[in-house]
Parts: C-alpha cells; sequence; structure tokens
C-alpha cells in the first residue's frame, strides 16, 4: 500500500468488491452501521432544517457521509416495534440528556392477551418517504444502505423483556412462536419494498445475537425462532442482486456456519477485541464472507489518539491485504467516542488504505 491521495469521490462498486470478495478494490473502503447525530453535528454543525424537513435532515447526512470518504449513506427504513424502556442520564462528552435502556424484564408483551391488545405496526408508504428522499440526494456513484428497525431476536426479546422470553421457551413457546412470525413477517415486508430501489446497494440485517461468550439463546432456538425469517431476508435481497451485512454483537463462533452456509449473509459487522479482533475474524471467515469494522469501541471510546491510529494501523496491516474488508468502528460511531479519535481512525485509512496497482 502507498499513501493515499485524500478524497476521492464514492464510488459504491469499491464497497461491493469487498462485500463480494472480488479482490483488492481501488483504495480501502469505510464501513459504519451508523454515527449518532452528536457526533455528525460536532463535525459539520447541525442542520439547518426543522425535522420535519425529510430532505433537508437526508441531505445534512448524505453530505455527512460523503465528505467522510464512505461509498454509501444508511437509513432506518420501515415501522418500528413500539416498547416499554428504561432511561438514565446520558454522561457523554456530547450528551444528549438521557440515554434508553432495554427492559430486559419486561416488555409489552407476557402474555396471550397482551399479544392480542399490542399495535401490530404495519408497513405503509409513509414509511419509506426518509429513504425516498435521501435518494434525491445521492452524488454519483452513492448508494444507500437501509438498516430494518431491528432483527427478529432484538425484537422479539425487546417485546417480551429478555428474561420474559426465556421463560416463555419453556411455558408458552406457542406465544414465542406467534410473536416471532408477526415480527419476521414485517421486516420481511420491509426488505421486500426497499431492496428492488436503484437508490439501494445493500441491505442491513441488524440483529444482536449473542453476548461475550455465546449466542443469547441456543442454536436450537434460533433455528427456529430466528434463522427461518433471516433467511427469507437474505432471499430476496439476493434475488434482487443485493448483499446482507449482519450486523450483531457478541460471541457468534457457535452459529457462524448456520449464518453463512444456512442463513446466506455476505458480510458480519460488530466485533468487540475480548471476544474476538477482527483480524482474528478475518483468518478465519474471510474466505467466505467480507468482514466490516472491527477497531475495538474500547480503544476509540478511551484510548488516546496515538493508541487510536496504532490500533487502526494493525486492523488494516492484518484485515486489508487481499480485500474482504472495509475499516470502521467495531460497533457505531457513538456520542461517547472523542471526536478526534473518529477522525484519527479515518485520517489512517486515508494514509494507509491505497492499494497499490
Amino acid at each position: 500500500m502507498v499513501g493515499a491521495q485524500r478524497r476521492p469521490g464514492p464510488d459504491f462498486s469499491r464497497f461491493l468488491k469487498v462485500l463480494r470478495r472480488q479482490g483488492e478494490p481501488d483504495r480501502l473502503p469505510f464501513s459504519e452501521l451508523y454515527h449518532d447525530y452528536e457526533i455528525m453535528a460536532a463535525i459539520q454543525g447541525p442542520p439547518r432544517c426543522p425535522p420535519e424537513d425529510l430532505e433537508g435532515w437526508a441531505a445534512w447526512r448524505v453530505r455527512f457521509w460523503r465528505d467522510h470518504g464512505y461509498d454509501y449513506v444508511t437509513q432506518g427504513t420501515g415501522p418500528g416495534f413500539p416498547r416499554t424502556g428504561l432511561v438514565a442520564p446520558d454522561t457523554a462528552p456530547l450528551s444528549r440528556g438521557e440515554r434508553g435502556w432495554v427492559n430486559e424484564e419486561r416488555g409489552p408483551i407476557a402474555s396471550w392477551e397482551d399479544f392480542e391488545r399490542y399495535l401490530w405496526p404495519r408497513v405503509s408508504d409513509e414509511d419509506f418517504r426518509p429513504l425516498e428522499a435521501m435518494a434525491k440526494h445521492l452524488p454519483e456513484g452513492m448508494k444507500i444502505v437501509p438498516m430494518i428497525p431491528g432483527g427478529p431476536l432484538e425484537n422479539i426479546t425487546f417485546l417480551m423483556g429478555y428474561q420474559t422470553f426465556v421463560y416463555a421457551l419453556a411455558d408458552d413457546p406457542a406465544l414465542v412462536a406467534a410473536i416471532a412470525q408477526r415480527v419476521g413477517d414485517t421486516l420481511i415486508e420491509i426488505v421486500r419494498r426497499t431492496v428492488t430501489m436503484e437508490a439501494v446497494g445493500a441491505q442491513w440485517l441488524n440483529d444482536d445475537l449473542g453476548f461475550r461468550s455465546g449466542p443469547l439463546a441456543s442454536p436450537g432456538v434460533l433455528r427456529k425462532y430466528v434463522f427461518p425469517y433471516q433467511e427469507r431476508i437474505c432471499e430476496i435481497a439476493h434475488a434482487a442482486g443485493k448483499p446482507v451485512l449482519l450486523h450483531s454483537c457478541g460471541n457468534l463462533r457457535v452459529i457462524m456456519d448456520e449464518l453463512i452456509d444456512q442463513v446466506g449473509i455476505d458480510a458480519r459487522h460488530s466485533f468487540e477485541h475480548v471476544i474476538e479482533p477482527v483480524w482474528e475474524a478475518k483468518r478465519a471467515w474471510g474466505n467466505r464472507i467480507a468482514l466490516l469494522g472491527g477497531v475495538d469501541m474500547h480503544v476509540l471510546a478511551s484510548g488516546t489518539e496515538e493508541e487510536v491510529r496504532a490500533y487502526t494501523r494493525r486492523c488494516i496491516e492484518e484485515c486489508a491485504p487481499g480485500g474482504g474488508w472495509a475499516l470502521g468502528s467495531g460497533n457505531s460511531v457513538a456520542n461517547y467516542i472523542p471526536v478526534p479519535n473518529f477522525l484519527a481512525m479515518l485520517d489512517e485509512g486515508w494514509k494507509l488504505g491505497r492499494y497499490s496497482r
């Protein structure tokens, strides 16, 4: 690799080459699931439009992603699943006042009566207006990678509460199955209506499946309630010629073969150093799927700028050769990451990320 010319224009074919593991592109692509609003506003200033101005907000977000070297921009699509939650003070340097947390004990659905009363979302044309607004502001070469409102397992556990979900697996599996079907069918319909859009280049499947030592549910439970819906999402996206990017936290080693061979994911995102550094993941899985991101969140959030640069350089040295990897954080650019650390990660990508020809 040699020093990079700064700021080439967006070119989604560059990122697509990584996703399809077709060798080394012209330069190392950058990849993120999202950047918190507070990070974007601190760097380029807040948008000069009210929240209801969808095109104004879309143009503001597209400009941030484009100016920082991304070949795509993400956009949430479809209706969410209303749920209860908890809040706590947000102590991040770029605080938003309060931070939301999932209620792990109990969600809005703990019984069949709750299931019948719950206001299940319906997919409507209104849900895709932000995506359509963003498409109008894409520069040449740039695409959108939409995010569904959480994956099957996330939404099942959010709606029930993880503790209630675990008990229901033994006490009332039919209720779990009914919730899984309503959630899965909704997510499938959202993907069906987005992946054929010309502005869409790939599909994020964001579904946290694990924690530090393993999956949040047994492989058998995942095969019954989660994988069939994830697989259908992949089938629909692939039929439209669009790759699927799985964002999932946690240790997924025992289910990776099924995620690749049965579910059909094309790329994996979200890596935590104490579980599996991204360079180890590339050695293990890089001949079968693309790997995205991996600059450890602990380093980004609490390390010095030089520590961030050193960690980023190691990621590039270990993962960039041969292609099949894009540079980014291990999870997302959250508002507790110091802005200089985020920019230092990107700067190392610009300096070291041009493939020699």
